[in-house]
Parts: structure tokens; sequence; C-alpha cells
């Protein structure tokens, strides 16, 4: 199972504390944490080992520095998913499933499945200064990880639509707003903000956080549902000329030109 300290992956440090609270620290900081293959399944083995050991009561996650910039853009051109067991969507289902206490802190930037994985937490923690996207339409893709139903569950359709649609970026005023996150923490260090929050989980009895998980998120089937959905769709874009575009265009430091497309 998880011994004190662990290192699962070379980008994902793992450390479980006396309290069993297990912190596990995305560690890739010179690509904002963006992640590519082996670092997604390191991060679903470390959520379904956690679930099953009695020494983890709460689990916290978070960045070196920033949270996660997305998926890894090279890695994700040089190796599209193929189908629904792709790395991501193994970490989306591990988070959807994962029967604990999920807290998530939050600095830098928390942009495409940085944002998502948000959708799976149960209490989440940011800085004033942190930035967010969803810009799955930008590069011609379709958005993941059950956003299409949890956000509007959230923030509204009208500001889920604004978020996915357009992909613009947000700040954390407008994260609290469409419910991404719990709190903004102005006054103390995020991390160690979400430390004290998830140590207080700690206290309490364990089959009681997860019955009551379980009830609030009583549509997990519909969740899992969702995802497999929109990952058939998301797998389809991923493989279109819209794609190619989108990243030749950021190479080149330009505007995408999508109405070439029919599709």
């Amino acid at each position: 199972m998880l011994n004190c300290v662990t290192n699962p992956h070379a980008n994902l440090n793992a450390q479980l504390h006396d309290n069993g609270i297990l912190e596990l620290i995305l560690n890739r900081p010179e690509r904002k944490n963006a992640f590519f293959g082996d670092f997604y399944l390191a991060l679903a083995k470390s959520l379904h080992e956690a679930d099953q050991s009695s020494a983890v009561r709460v689990v916290l996650l978070r960045g070196e520095q920033d949270f996660c910039a997305g998926n890894d853009l090279q890695d994700f051109i040089d190796n599209p998913p193929k189908n629904t067991e792709a790395p991501a969507f193994v970490v989306l289902r591990a988070a959807a499933n994962f029967s604990k206490p999920l807290v998530i802190a939050i600095k830098g930037v928390a942009i495409g499945i940085g944002s998502t994985l948000l959708l799976h937490a149960d209490l989440v923690y940011t800085d004033a200064k942190a930035r967010f996207q969803l810009p799955f339409l930008t590069l011609g893709l379709v958005p993941e990880g059950a956003s299409t139903l949890l956000l509007p569950q959230r923030a509204g359709y009208l500001k889920a639509a604004e978020m996915l649609l357009l992909g613009e970026p947000f700040n954390a005023q407008s994260a609290l707003s469409a419910g991404l996150v719990n709190h903004i923490v102005e006054d103390a260090d995020v991390y160690e903000y979400a430390f004290a929050k998830a140590s207080r989980l700690t206290q309490l009895p364990i089959a009681s956080l997860k019955m009551s998980k379980q009830l609030l998120r009583g549509h997990t089937p519909q969740v899992l549902q969702q995802i497999n959905a929109e990952g058939e769709l998301f797998i389809e874009r991923a493989h279109s000329a819209a794609l190619h575009e989108a990243v030749a265009a950021f190479k080149e430091k330009r505007a995408p030109n999508f109405r070439q497309f029919e599709d």
C-alpha cells in the first residue's frame, strides 16, 4: 500500500502525514505541472491506493508552484487519446469514484483538466492570484471531465456556457462565483489553509465522511457516464483538422482559422 513517504512518479510526490492526510504534490513546475500519459496514471494509481488504504483519511492535492496547466500539448499531439481508457479519462474517473474527502489547493494556473478536476473535489481553496481556463473549444475539442453536466449544476447554464463555449481565462473571484472553489485565501498561505481544513476532516469518523460524501454525490453513475460520453466526442475531435490548426496557430502565434473547416 502506501508508505509514509512515497514517490510513485518523478513528477508526483506523495507524503502520508501522521494525521492521515495524504498530500499529493504535482511536481513538474518547469511545465506548470502539465500532464502526460504516465503522469496521469501515477495520479490515478495514487488515488486508487489512497481509497483502499486504512491509513489515509483525506487526500490533499496541490501543485509545486502552479496547480496544473492541463495536458502537455506536444504529448497530446504525439499521443492523442484512442479510447476512453486513455490516461486522462482514467484520472477523471478515479477522482469521480474517490470515496474519501478530496481537498485541492490552487496557486498559479488551473487550465483544462486543471479546472475540470476541481468539479470532483469536495473542498477547493485558491489564492487570489490564481487563473483558470476551460479552453477546449479554442483547441477544436469539446469539454471533458463531466464538466458539461457538473458546471451548469454549479454555475447555472448561462455562466457554464460562457466558460465552456468561449474558453476565456477567468480569475479566482469568477471561479468562486461559479462554484469551482469554496474560498479565496488572502490572509494566509493557501496550502497551509487547505491543510488545516483537511486536518479538521481527519478528526471526524471516516465512515460518516464516506457516507455523507456518497449522499452528497448520489449521481456518481451519471457523472461517470457523462465522462465517457464526452470522452467519445473528445477523441473524435482530437483527430480533427481543427485541432491541428489550433496547434499550428499556437506555435505560429496567430489566431486560428476554424472557418475553413466544415466540421
